[in-house]
């Protein structure tokens, strides 16, 4: 394929328009430059008019160049230009299908594209798709009101824009384009939220009350004592719990979230919140559901408890993390064991134990006064 400059004069309006014409065997795709000229047949140029189509034209002739370098390397050709030209919003809609791994996380898909197509008059192609285009959706996020009249928190833009950015990603990774132009953009700063934790005598506490959902609270207390996610205790198998020949088990299974492989040793207080062994694919946690009435009976069962902290399901897996902070587990343990593929994502833990950090400050003590 060979990429060269195609200009288009208008009478209309004595310019001559700029796109780049993509020849590739007896096909021409034709794609506008956004850059006019000014035409020498149609009147007298002054000096400004001719440094203006001097400086236009190396422009175009870099940017036919950058392309022709793009097919020397196998990464373009028509058919890239015709992917560019499908729907975005429709690109972004499949995305959100295949990365639906949870609730929490189809949630916040489907609602990033409501407020996409809120912003979009009509739909759009990934030809469209630019800097100035993601400012100004990020402008429209500040703006936008919700049903309850209030507008949208500072996270759930981060959450919103992260995903259209992880879409774009997705993108070139299917080399729709290639390169994104989130790159060029900020995000939203994300401000710091509190994480609910329960504390060993909590745990406890919770092990003691009723819950009305005898199923949720094994599952929630398990989760407490191996750190699964949500979606990975809802799709838990019997075949992925593993005892070996010491009689102590294991967990050997793909994570939903980040989709490795997992082995992790499985404490032994956690194995009576299991149940009785069944068929090896058969759910662990059947019958375990996602709703706002589970949540209310989680709520409920916690103030039983006598424990008044607003604790969600994935509040469990905080707990782990604090119990093994609390145990002196180091950083780089503790990112294995809760599946985290970055350290710097196990880190935002560090903040929900302040006794740890007041310990470490109390250990400075030089003995100025002996």
């Amino acid at each position: 394929m060979k990429v060269s400059i195609h200009n288009k004069k208008r009478k209309e309006t004595g310019k001559i328009e700029l796109s780049l014409r993509y020849y590739e065997k007896g096909n021409s795709v034709y794609k506008t430059l956004g850059i006019s000229l000014f035409d020498s047949d149609f009147q007298k140029l002054t000096n400004e008019q001719k440094r203006h189509n001097k400086e236009k034209t190396q422009e175009a002739e870099m940017i036919c160049a950058s392309e022709n370098e793009k097919v020397r390397q196998g990464k373009f050709g028509i058919e890239t230009i015709q992917k560019q030209r499908s729907s975005f919003l429709a690109f972004v809609e499949r995305v959100a299908k295949e990365r639906n791994s949870s609730k929490g996380n189809e949630g916040s898909w489907y609602s990033m594209i409501k407020h996409l197509k809120g912003f979009l008059a009509y739909d759009i192609t990934f030809e469209q798709v630019d800097v100035k285009f993601l400012n100004d959706f990020k402008a429209y996020l500040d703006k936008v009101v919700q049903n309850t009249g209030k507008p949208l928190s500072q996270n759930t833009k981060s959450a919103y824009y992260n995903k259209l950015r992880a879409a774009l990603k997705q993108a070139v990774n299917e080399d729709i384009i290639t390169k994104s132009p989130a790159v060029n953009t900020t995000g939203f700063k994300e401000e710091e939220v509190r994480r609910e934790f329960l504390t060993n005598e909590e745990i406890k506490k919770a092990y003691k009350a009723n819950c009305d959902i005898p199923i949720l609270k094994r599952a929630f207390l398990f989760s407490c004592f191996t750190g699964l996610r949500w979606s990975d205790i809802l799709k838990l198998k019997w075949s992925e719990i593993v005892q070996d020949d010491s009689g102590s088990y294991y967990l050997k299974f793909r994570q939903q979230k980040t989709k490795g492989i997992e082995r992790q040793h499985v404490a032994h207080e956690a194995i009576e919140f299991i149940g009785d062994r069944d068929l090896p694919d058969t759910l662990v946690f059947k019958g375990l559901k996602y709703s706002s009435w589970n949540n209310q009976r989680l709520l409920q069962w916690m103030m039983r408890a006598g424990i008044t902290k607003t604790i969600t399901f994935h509040c469990a897996r905080h707990t782990y993390a604090a119990v093994q902070l609390g145990a002196d587990t180091d950083f780089f343990t503790l990112s294995k064991l809760l599946g985290h593929r970055d350290l710097k994502t196990t880190l935002i833990y560090s903040k929900i134990l302040d006794k740890k950090v007041k310990e470490a400050a109390d250990k400075i003590n030089i003995g100025l006064h002996d």
